[in-house]
């Protein structure tokens, strides 16, 4: 992988000291998460309406905490991290970094037992990941789940670059039925908020 790949992961509250560049599967199962992952809000600046908070109900919660805030800055700048940077399922809009092989085409494996079948059904359709990867039968490892849509993410082991292989989205509700190009690995990456980030965010908007 990329190096700009891996810090930007070292950024976002990934372990890679596991990552030892042998491959890209080695290496991607090989990285830890304590903390889930927020888009950047698109959004700018941030309004009064939910939908453009930076994670979703953060201004209740800033609101609820304004004592705090007028008497310690740093312990609610504090409480902020520790409620939303960590592995809470709370549905904030937040990704989850969940790296596992998915194999449904190949034979003798637990995912070939249950979808194979699923898998060669004409409703299938594979043509956003065939255009990139020439690979009609691919393995997969699934690296995101999200509360939105779509809400699973997945690299081909096959991609032609293995430096920062293209991401794939489907939906449960369509799983694999609809398919669709994400960008490359590094530019999803980027769409994520570093704790750095969040705070400057929200350090705009209270303390202008």
């Amino acid at each position: 992988m990329k190096k700009e790949i891996l810090e930007k992961i070292k950024q976002l509250g990934g372990n890679i000291s596991n990552v030892k560049g042998n491959s890209l599967t080695e290496d991607l199962l090989s990285i830890t998460f304590n903390t889930v992952l927020y888009p950047k809000p698109e959004d700018t600046p941030w309004q009064t309406a939910e939908n453009t908070e930076p994670i979703y109900g953060i201004e209740a919660f800033i609101n609820e905490n304004e004592a705090l805030f007028k008497s310690n800055k740093q312990a609610f700048y504090d409480k902020i991290l520790s409620t939303y940077f960590c592995l809470t399922e709370e549905g904030y809009g937040q990704f989850f970094w969940r790296p596992r092989l998915f194999t449904p085409f190949q034979e003798g494996t637990a995912d070939y037992e249950e979808w194979y079948d699923e898998f060669i059904d004409e409703d299938i359709d594979l043509s956003e990941i065939i255009k990139v990867t020439n690979n009609t039968t691919p393995c997969f490892i699934e690296l995101f789940y999200s509360y939105g849509y779509p809400d699973n993410y997945y690299i081909c082991l096959s991609d032609p670059n293995q430096e920062n292989p293209i991401l794939f989205g489907t939906d449960h509700e369509v799983y694999f039925r609809e398919v669709t190009n994400e960008g490359n690995l590094e530019d999803f990456l980027n769409t994520f908020m570093t704790k750095e980030e969040l705070l400057e965010i929200i350090t705009m908007k209270i303390e202008k």
